[in-house]
């Protein structure tokens, strides 16, 4: 594609040397550069693309794209733009020919609840007969395509390779994620959205975005300006949860329709007639369009929400009843989320994702719905990341909890001592007390620290008995753990199996 088609929808400062190359490439990685390649310069966090640039002549870029003024004597063309970032998006939409615009995408946002609502969401569309695409915090899929997921929104050049591929693929509806990083960042420039979702706002990445104010911004430029400039035909429209505080600034700042959903009274979409079980939920959901009676494998009253939210994206794409009811029922349990570990055990072991505060309350508050004799915590908190929380998560575990084992989760380069003991402030509030690991009973409230997160599991699984439930959370999904910069493997789920089994050979 010539550089000047490529260009054309760019704010655009400064052009220096033609505009007539061949472009074969776009990166924004110096080390992807090759021959005939655009190169977009950007600022990180901890790099600069622009401190990379002569890499990516040498290595054959025609053309650069900057936030700064061309290097004296520059044999290439080079074009300076006021936000590198999105003259990457838009100039990665304008090579791969705007996929966007044939698809149906939805964007969902919000602190809690993205992934499953997305899965669901997969599942609807299978049912209505469409062919759908994922892009997410687990993996980007596509018919018999799954790629793995280093980012829950990746960066506007892959976004929009996926979508082109997808697009081939004959794909016509797209779930997609969009986490605040992205959104400030501006990775989703260039993407045309059809609809938007708002799950919740609670507490996250505040060390990101330093307050809570600044997170919701982020949040709502889904709405007030991606969903805004999108150009897609039809109707666009916003899905948004009445039931959390900020949606009523949300909705003044949305621009397209909106359904609102909620378990209070007055919400377009709510539920009815619920019941709640460690197997499952089931209840009516009560539309415009009529009611919808239906079974779940999802567990938990905050899947509720998710639920609701999925339903009302359906129903804003004209999607009958029967497929949003048979695509709620096929749905299957999402990776690390309210996950049963299949052991024959006369205990519960459940692996969760919930590292927030407010997704660890919910979780053992729906665990507390199914009484059972004990609830057994292991979490930790991820360093590197938002301080502040680890006290608030330690005093939920503690409040909501019967035995908590505090351990690490993603160090990272903060020492995994200093992160628990930043837990043990909040859980000490509680007014329970550090059980010595040399204790052999299993019957004190308390909590034990360990460093070693396979050797709390084991620890947790030890203690655990008849009618108890034993919750690992934090890392969900995931199969690794950070350590200062390595990333090592560790799936909570296949060191669960582990443990039980070296138990199992101490007996």
């Amino acid at each position: 594609m010539k550089l000047s088609e490529l260009i054309e929808n760019l704010d655009i400062i400064q052009i220096s040397g033609p505009v007539s190359e061949e472009i074969k490439e776009i990166a924004f990685n110096s080390k992807k550069v090759n021959s005939d390649c655009l190169f977009v310069a950007l600022k990180g966090h901890t790099q600069d693309g622009h401190k990379f640039i002569t890499e990516a002549i040498s290595r054959g870029a025609r053309a650069i794209i900057a936030e700064t003024l061309p290097l004296s004597g520059s044999p290439v063309t080079w074009i300076t733009v006021p936000d590198s970032r999105i003259a990457l998006g838009r100039v990665a939409a304008k090579f791969y020919r705007d996929p966007s615009l044939k698809l149906k995408i939805v964007g969902i946002t919000g602190t809690n609840g993205k992934t499953t609502i997305s899965y669901i969401m997969e599942s609807i569309f299978r049912e209505a007969g469409y062919k759908p695409g994922v892009i997410g915090t687990i993996n980007y899929r596509f018919g018999n395509t799954v790629k793995q997921s280093l980012n829950t929104t990746p960066q506007s050049l892959e976004i929009q390779k996926l979508l082109a591929e997808m697009e081939q693929e004959g794909v016509s509806y797209v779930a997609m994620e969009v986490s605040s990083h992205a959104l400030d960042q501006n990775r989703v420039e260039g993407v045309n959205f059809t609809g938007g979702v708002f799950t919740n706002l609670t507490p996250e990445h505040l060390d990101y975005h330093k307050t809570m104010e600044e997170y919701a911004q982020c949040k709502a430029k889904l709405f007030s300006y991606f969903l805004a400039q999108s150009k897609v035909g039809g109707n666009k429209f916003a899905v948004l949860n009445q039931d959390d505080p900020y949606t009523d600034k949300l909705i003044q700042l949305t621009c397209v329709p909106v359904i609102l959903y909620g378990l209070k009274s007055g919400r377009d979409i709510t539920i009815e007639a619920v019941q709640l079980s460690p197997k499952g939920t089931e209840g009516v959901i009560k539309t415009p369009q009529g009611k919808i009676n239906f079974k779940s494998s999802l567990v938990g009253r905050f899947n509720l929400y998710n639920l609701m939210a999925a339903t009302g994206v359906a129903l804003c794409l004209n999607i009958p009843r029967e497929a949003i009811r048979a695509g709620i029922e096929k749905v299957t349990p999402v990776p690390g989320r309210m996950e049963l570990i299949e052991e024959k055990k006369d205990f519960t072991i459940l692996v969760d994702y919930a590292h927030t505060p407010d997704a660890l309350e919910k979780v053992l508050l729906t665990l507390r719905e199914f009484s059972p004799q004990r609830i057994i915590t292991v979490f930790g908190c991820g360093g590197d990341r938002d301080q502040k929380k680890r006290p608030l998560m330690g005093e939920i575990a503690g409040r909501l909890s019967d035995l908590v084992v505090i351990t690490s989760d993603n160090p990272r380069t903060e020492p995994p001592e200093k992160i628990i003991a930043e837990i043990e402030e909040g859980i000490k509030k509680t007014g329970i007390g550090e059980i010595p690991l040399s204790e052999k009973s299993n019957h004190f409230k308390g909590y034990i620290a360990v460093i070693d997160r396979f050797e709390a599991i084991k620890i947790a699984l030890q203690k655990a008995r008849k009618g108890d439930i034993v919750l690992v959370a934090g890392k969900g999904h995931e199969n690794y753990q950070i350590w200062g910069e390595k990333r090592l493997p560790f799936d909570d789920r296949e060191q669960i199996r582990k443990a039980l089994k070296e138990i199992q050979c101490q007996v």
